[in-house]
């Protein structure tokens, strides 16, 4: 008898996969993407963290709906992912741990904490004492524009800041194509990681006033050892379709740093440094979507 299925946890998941134009559905029981001259093109949507549906894809109810079950994140972008128009939102039917995450945004002391943890996860070291988180933000900003620079020195770009106009996107540099493509792709992973954990991409705690600020804070810690030098390196190519070549290589980079099974931990340790206890779970709450099989043996007994 086969096993009963279940979720692949998300630390076993590929990390993103883009889709082009083309029909998502569900066809004979299994994921498809149809392009416009009906070829099929399984996709193992249960063993992906994130799908970014990129202009002209097409998303039936029926593959919505698998997509959610198996708590795969949906994301519609612009082309090469340089913009962000929606996403769908899998899992989030527990409440405790967005709670405690708001609990921590909304308490000034315990909100400096979890901002001085993520300034010593991303730097290697604490930051100064007695600052304020706007005073942390600045300090942070002048350290990550250095590292800008210093990367592109080292990867022989031309770097003239973080800069480009949505509007006019093939007017932008090469660089700041590659580094928006990159940071998509890891935005995208990042907040797959983050429903899945149920935490709200919205309440953040460095960055705040924003749809994703919380997954902005996470990403950045990750940034500077993934995405970035990955994108300098293709924009001293100049390879002649940098977006593709860089998304492409964003998931051998996910996949050899192991990124997909260090997101929750690190979003663990970073709010436990705001030292308050997480609300119990609710009588009426909702069960672990994806809980632990039951022991037979002792604590070392392998199952």
């Amino acid at each position: 008898m086969l096993p009963k299925a279940r979720p692949i946890p998300m630390k076993d998941r590929t990390s993103m996969m883009f889709i082009s134009p083309g029909q998502l559905d569900v066809l004979d029981g299994a994921f498809v993407v149809i392009d416009k001259n009906g070829v099929r093109t399984c996709i193992p949507v249960g063993g992906i963290a994130c799908l970014l549906l990129e202009p002209g894809t097409r998303v039936s109810h029926a593959a919505a709906g698998l997509a959610a079950r198996v708590g795969t994140l949906l994301i519609w972008v612009g082309e090469g992912g340089v913009r962000l128009y929606s996403a769908g939102q899998p899992g989030g039917a527990r409440s405790d741990r967005l709670l405690y995450q708001a609990k921590l945004a909304l308490d000034d002391a315990a909100r400096l904490k979890v901002v001085r943890k993520m300034y010593e996860i991303r730097f290697g070291e604490k930051p100064p004492e007695r600052r304020s988180v706007e005073q942390l933000r600045g300090i942070e900003g002048v350290r990550v524009r250095k590292l800008y620079q210093l990367t592109a020195e080292r990867q022989g770009v031309k770097w003239d800041g973080r800069n480009y106009d949505r509007d006019n996107w093939d007017r932008a540099d090469v660089v700041n194509r590659c580094l928006s493509a990159a940071n998509a792709c890891l935005y995208g992973i990042t907040e797959a990681a983050v429903l899945a954990a149920g935490y709200a991409p919205a309440i953040g705690f460095i960055h705040t006033g924003k749809p994703l600020s919380f997954v902005y804070d996470i990403a950045d810690i990750f940034k500077f050892e993934t995405v970035v030098p990955l994108a300098f390196g293709f924009a001293a190519k100049n390879p002649p379709n940098p977006e593709r070549s860089v998304r492409l290589a964003c998931r051998d980079v996910f996949r050899s740093s192991k990124i997909m099974k260090r997101i929750i931990p690190t979003i663990e340790q970073i709010l436990a440094a705001g030292e308050l206890q997480p609300p119990p779970p609710h009588e009426e709450a909702v069960p672990i979507a994806i809980p632990n099989p039951e022991q037979t043996g002792d604590a070392g007994h392998r199952s």
